[in-house]
């Protein structure tokens, strides 16, 4: 199992002090659907757009909010590895909002499948590496990591779970998902895909934090703000078995913590300080709104089918969230459905 070297440094434990001071103040602000609904897709679009940015992805955020929104047919490798990203994203902050989810080789392996499809090889998505990978500095235009040995991943990923798992409430979330990062960029598992895996799987372990509007963070806009400090915090130098008894994590989880303040500082500014009392929505409306999430439509038929209210009563429900802006009506008649507006 893993055994990390790492300090508790004044400067380490300033940062988690904060960033727990920070999260109490955001969890004492509550907003209501209208709010959260549109904040959480542009957080959705930010992160995906700096994770894949980070990894060397062309498209700007502009363009990836149009791929996002329009989700075109004939797509290109940089559009295809947007939304690869953007869908697992938003799956998982779906199963987050249900509660914690377990990190296990499984779940590592489908979320490398889904933000891998079709852009590796069927034999090589979702699969532990089987041949050897090499890390280059393309400004020294040489190798600067030569990861462990593919016959050594499985039993290293076996270790990093189990010491996640043994440590799931011994260890602070915030230093676990730290550790885990780091390790798992170290050990490379896979022979692309790597740095998005590991920060999706990081976002994991980090909601364990409590924050509320978890779903509104997006700690990889940071590491996106400076990649090549990024890399070499998240990374190592030099060959895997001269250097893994030496690797000392303190600074990287210094780094780390630091650009969750970061985050966090930006959600709190991004939040509205005033509420309008009319965009208080209840308990019925929300059920609309989670419906289209996960189907990408509602009908009338669907709504009756949720709630206890009658025909008149469910056409106020909609005309209420059309009015907020929440969503919008499409077709005529009895085939009239609503979505979710679109992000202007």
């Amino acid at each position: 199992m893993l055994n990390p070297k790492y300090t508790i440094t004044h400067a380490l434990l300033q940062n988690i002090k904060r960033i727990y001071g920070l999260v109490q103040n955001l969890n004492q602000r509550h907003f209501p659907d209208l709010v959260l609904v549109e904040l959480q897709k542009t957080a959705e679009a930010v992160s995906t757009y700096a994770s894949t940015s980070i990894e060397g992805n062309p498209l700007p955020l502009t363009d990836v909010k149009a791929v996002l929104k329009n989700r075109p047919e004939n797509i290109r490798d940089s559009e295809r590895e947007v939304l690869n990203y953007n869908e697992i994203l938003k799956e998982i902050n779906r199963k987050l909002e249900k509660g914690p989810l377990a990190v296990t080789l499984k779940l590592i392996l489908s979320i490398h499948k889904k933000v891998t499809y079709k852009l590796l090889p069927a034999y090589q998505a979702g699969k532990l590496r089987t041949d050897p990978v090499f890390v280059n500095d393309p400004r020294e235009r040489k190798t600067i990591y030569w990861p462990p040995d593919a016959q050594d991943v499985p039993i290293l990923m076996k270790g990093l779970i189990q010491f996640v798992d043994a440590n799931k409430n011994k260890i602070d979330p915030l230093i676990l998902a730290g550790l885990f990062h780091k390790q798992m960029v170290i050990i490379h598992p896979f022979m692309d895909g790597n740095g998005r895996t590991t920060r999706l799987v990081t976002k994991i372990l980090l909601a364990d934090i409590g924050l509320n509007t978890f779903n509104l963070f997006s700690f990889e806009n940071y590491y996106n703000q400076n990649v090549t400090r990024y890399f070499e915090m998240a990374g190592v130098r030099g060959n895997y078995y001269d250097i893994a008894e030496q690797i000392d994590f303190t600074v990287w989880l210094e780094y780390f913590t630091g650009g969750i303040i970061d985050e966090l500082l930006r959600v709190e500014k991004t939040l509205p300080a005033v509420v309008p009392p009319q965009a208080q929505l209840k308990p019925y409306h929300q059920k609309i709104i989670e419906f289209i999430k996960q189907k990408g439509f509602i009908t009338d038929r669907d709504y009756a089918a949720l709630v206890d209210r009658a025909k008149p009563t469910r056409r106020l429900d909609f005309n209420k969230l059309i009015e907020l802006g929440v969503i919008v009506r499409e077709g005529k008649g009895k085939n009239t459905y609503y979505i979710l507006r679109a992000e202007q």
